[in-house]
C-alpha cells in the first residue's frame, strides 16, 4: 500500500499536477472574492496547462544544472520520470494554445506580459542563464508573475481591472507568494550556491528570512481587513486569508528542520490550494 501512495504523489507532485491546480485555485479564488461565483472559464483551461507546461520545462532545465544532486532526492525522481515530464511538457503546450486561442483579445493581449516574465525565468535567455539565475530577483519575479496571473488576468475577465480593492487584493496575493517562496530558497542554499546564484536566505541567513516572511504575511493580513473594511471581503473571507496566513507562518519557520521535498512540494505549495479551500469553504457555511 506504501509504495502504491508514494507513487501516487509522486505522480501527483512531479507530473506538475499539484502546482498547476494551485494556480488555477489562486485564480478561481480572485473570481470568487470579486464576483461571488467560480466561473469554468477559457482563463482557467489556459491557466492549468500553462503552469503544466512552464514547471515541466523547469524541472527539465533545472536537472542539467543539479549533477551532484541527482542521486538523492526529488532531482533522483525527475531524472527517473524525465522522459514522462517531456510528454506532459508537450502535450500542455498543445492544451495552453488551444484554450489561448478561446480567451478574448484582451486577455490574450494581457496574458504575453506575465507569460514572457515565466519563460525567462525557466529557459535560458542569454549564456545559459535564466532570469532566475539574475542574484536576489528570483523570489521578487515569482511573486509579480503569480499575482499578475491569478489577480489580474481574471480581473480583466470579469470587467473589473481598475478597481482600488483590486490592487489591494494584488498586493496581498504577492506579499503571501512572497512568503511562501521563503522555505524554497531555504531548501535550495546548497544548489543556488553551486550554481552561484545568490538568493535572501543566503544573503540575511535563514533566521531573518523566516521573519522577513511572516513581516510580509502579516502586511498580508492588514491588506486583507482593509478589503473588509472597504466592504469587499465579508468576515468570513477575511478569517480565511488570516488562518492561510497564519499556518504558513507555522510552515515557513519549520522550513529549515526538514530537507523532505514533499514538505516543500506538497504542503508549502498546497498552501495555495488551502487559502483558496478555506475561502470557499468559509463564505459557503456563512451564506
Amino acid at each position: 500500500m506504501r509504495p502504491l501512495l508514494t507513487a501516487f504523489i509522486d505522480l501527483l507532485l512531479y507530473s506538475n499536477l499539484w502546482i498547476a491546480f494551485a494556480a488555477v485555485a489562486m485564480t478561481a479564488q480572485t473570481q470568487y472574492l470579486l464576483a461571488g461565483a467560480v466561473y469554468p472559464t477559457p482563463l482557467l483551461g489556459f491557466i492549468l496547462f500553462a503552469t503544466l507546461f512552464l514547471y515541466a520545462a523547469h524541472r527539465i532545465v533545472g536537472l542539467k544544472r543539479s549533477a551532484p544532486f541527482r542521486q538523492s532526492g526529488r532531482y533522483q525522481v525527475i531524472g527517473q520520470f524525465r522522459s514522462h515530464i517531456v510528454f506532459y511538457a508537450l502535450i500542455a503546450a498543445l492544451c495552453a494554445a488551444l484554450f489561448y486561442f478561446q480567451l478574448p483579445s484582451r486577455l490574450m493581449l494581457a496574458t504575453v506580459a506575465p507569460c514572457l516574465l515565466a519563460l525567462g525565468y525557466v529557459m535560458p535567455l542569454w549564456k545559459g542563464r535564466r532570469l532566475r539565475d539574475v542574484h536576489y530577483i528570483k523570489i521578487f519575479l515569482i511573486a509579480i508573475t503569480w499575482s499578475w496571473i491569478t489577480v489580474i488576468l481574471p480581473a480583466i475577465e470579469l470587467g473589473m481591472a481598475y478597481a482600488i480593492p483590486l490592487y489591494i487584493m494584488l498586493l496581498e496575493r504577492m506579499l503571501f507568494v512572497f512568503a511562501i517562496t521563503i522555505p524554497f530558497d531555504i531548501r535550495d542554499l546548497e544548489i543556488d550556491a553551486y550554481n552561484q546564484v545568490k538568493t535572501l536566505p543566503a544573503a540575511l541567513g535563514v533566521r531573518q528570512s523566516q521573519r522577513w516572511a511572516a513581516a510580509a504575511l502579516l502586511l498580508m493580513g492588514l491588506l486583507a481587513g482593509l478589503n473588509y473594511y472597504l466592504d469587499v471581503y465579508r468576515l468570513p473571507q477575511l478569517v480565511a486569508l488570516v488562518s492561510s496566513a497564519f499556518v504558513a507562518v507555522l510552515l515557513v519557520y519549520y522550513a529549515e528542520r526538514t530537507e523532505h521535498d514533499y514538505f516543500f512540494t506538497g504542503l508549502v505549495d498546497g498552501l495555495m490550494v488551502l487559502q483558496f479551500a478555506l475561502v470557499y469553504t468559509f463564505s459557503t457555511l456563512s451564506a
